[in-house]
């Protein structure tokens, strides 16, 4: 991969970023940082014709397309150049850069995930640069397996993900149940774990899935009231009767010259992305799926993905029998190199703190084969939390300070997080090379931000940090939410002696919670005659924490303890 400057007219979107011929991009939020700093993140281009194509980078383009309209002078772009006609690793990289403006549901990685398969990556290629399993990627492209109408109904947000995820275990005689069931409105279709039930749950198998004539079964069919619908009684001879009628299914097809014909084991799933379409003259086989409810389902003409790609390197000369190019060198000889040069640069590095503190920051920004890192998602576990939280004046502020820090690396002003790892070596040199250009102290703040977003949530570390900088709460105010979690009597009594007085807790001790939440609430507040105590802050809140029994219990203060004896405490 080759850097080098590129003018805008030499430039243009590429078909395979991922956000081409989507709606028209909002990149006017880019425009005065780029026209005060430039452009700091190279554009991800490769050769097209006279001029390059963006592959990821596209509203940086526009936004400085823009601005030279505008009549700004605009200097030639900083563009990384791929290789010609990789549209494998184009798509890709698309996807790695656009991961922030992606909504990445189920539906968004399902249409992501296939067009990469279908550039020839496979599933284990797909996982591992976007930092997900394998059977996370299965799961997504499971999806091609669903109803055009189900998918539709999940992207207009009237079935959730738990519905979409369970439709991809139905087949499509039951995805085409459901949907009448979704269109009779005298009728209730199955959501979520119903769904799950009404796909797998019962024993009874219908008479429709039968094969075989009916006359043959000469045990007792089932007959609901109105005679609408019949189910075999006795499964074990439905069974033998219907495995004896796909034997014969098979026999069939191999008689009309398919050179392969696959009855898969029973409860088997065919998923059409693990597989190819395939003419019956270029080896193309027949593949029998049967679900647990007997219903028999035929998929004529394909090859696996592994199969199919054997196939088309035999066309291209590349099968067993042709000689590999030899590579310049071996691979122990490039393991060699490779060796003798990290040591070289790991010397280095120890007489370069300051680059090697940026190669660190770089590293927990983007991630590598050998680093872990992983945000703190500061997920609330209810939802009154939620809103008592984004109301949190540190919080507020620390999100101002954040998209602050961020204009630094030139990163879009819609990325909500510094930390965002996946892996990417090529976006790893990128932010590297960026960090590079930045101050001392930026790289301090930068770093200061990429500590904070990763600290774990009440550790005993996030509690050491809290002294040593002096944290405070002093702008938090207790609000309806704080009370309402509040259920421990002795606790709300110890509350209500801390902020008033003994004597009144002493008077209050029979009163319900109630009651003594609402006077505590009046000295806050200065309310009811009571004194205005509006600077009081709980014990809590306060660093170090302090509980107000020794009851135990507060996850925070023990782990708190374990390390206090460090600070003479």
């Amino acid at each position: 991969m080759e850097l080098m400057h590129i003018p805008l007219s030499e430039l243009k979107i590429a078909a395979t970023n991922v956000r081409h011929g989507v709606r028209k991009a909002d990149f006017k939020d880019l425009m005065p940082s780029i026209k005060q700093r430039g452009i700091l993140q190279p554009l991800l281009v490769r050769p097209n014709g006279q001029g390059y194509e963006i592959v990821a980078g596209r509203r940086r383009f526009l936004a400085a397309s823009a601005l030279e309209h505008e009549g700004t002078v605009i200097e030639a772009l900083p563009c990384a150049v791929m290789a010609k006609g990789d549209d494998a690793s184009a798509v890709e990289a698309s996807l790695i850069e656009n991961v922030a403006h992606l909504p990445m549901d189920e539906m968004d990685q399902f249409e992501a995930f296939q067009r990469l398969l279908k550039e020839g990556r496979s599933i284990e290629d797909i996982a591992h640069v976007f930092g997900v399993t394998d059977l996370t990627v299965k799961r997504r492209l499971a999806i091609a397996n669903l109803h055009p109408k189900i998918r539709q109904l999940y992207r207009a947000e009237e079935i959730d993900a738990e519905t979409l995820r369970a439709l991809t275990l139905a087949t499509k005689q039951q995805q085409k149940d459901w949907l009448a069931l979704w269109d009779d409105e005298g009728q209730n279709a199955p959501m979520g774990n119903h769904l799950k039930k009404w796909l797998l749950g019962g024993e009874n198998i219908p008479t429709s899935v039968a094969l075989f004539d009916l006359a043959l079964y000469q045990s007792e069919i089932i007959t609901d009231l109105f005679g609408e619908e019949k189910f075999f009684a006795q499964l074990e001879g439905f069974w033998a009767l219907q495995d004896k009628a796909i034997a014969a299914k098979r026999d069939e097809f191999l008689a009309q010259g398919w050179p392969r014909v696959e009855i898969m084991p029973r409860g088997v799933r065919f998923y059409e992305w693990e597989h190819q379409k395939a003419a019956k003259r270029k080896g193309g086989a027949v593949f029998i799926a049967v679900s647990e409810r007997g219903e028999v389902e035929i998929h004529e003409g394909y090859v696996t993905r592994d199969e199919a790609r054997k196939a088309e390197k035999m066309e291209r000369g590349e099968g067993p029998k042709s000689k590999p190019t030899k590579p310049e060198l071996s691979g122990p000889a490039q393991n060699y190199v490779e060796l003798h040069r990290l040591a070289a640069i790991r010397l280095e590095l120890l007489n370069h703190p300051q680059m090697a503190l940026r190669l660190v920051l770089a590293h927990m920004i983007v991630g590598s084969n050998l680093w872990t890192i992983k945000l703190e998602p500061m997920k609330p576990v209810k939802p009154d939390i939620v809103a008592s939280l984004a109301a949190n004046p540190a919080q507020v502020q620390f999100g101002e300070r954040r998209k602050e820090l961020l204009s630094l690396l030139g990163f879009d002003q819609d990325r909500t997080e510094l930390i965002r790892p996946n892996g990417d070596d090529f976006g790893l040199a990128s932010v590297f090379v960026q960090l590079l250009k930045l101050s001392e102290e930026e790289v301090l703040r930068l770093l200061a931000l990429a500590m904070a977003e990763t600290l774990a949530i009440g550790t005993a570390a996030s509690e050491v940090a809290g002294i040593v900088t002096g944290a405070t709460l002093n702008d938090w105010r207790p609000d309806d939410t704080f009370f309402d979690l509040l259920s421990n009597k002795e606790v709300i009594n110890a509350m209500l002696s801390d902020i008033a007085s003994p004597a009144i807790a002493d008077g209050n001790k029979d009163e319900p919670n109630k009651i003594k939440k609402a006077i505590i609430k009046d000295f806050i507040l200065g309310q009811g005659g009571r004194e205005h105590k509006a600077d009081w802050l709980t014990p809590y809140f306060q660093f170090p924490i302090k509980t107000y029994s020794e009851q135990g219990g507060v996850a925070v203060s023990d782990k708190w303890k374990t390390v206090a004896v460090a600070f003479g405490i």
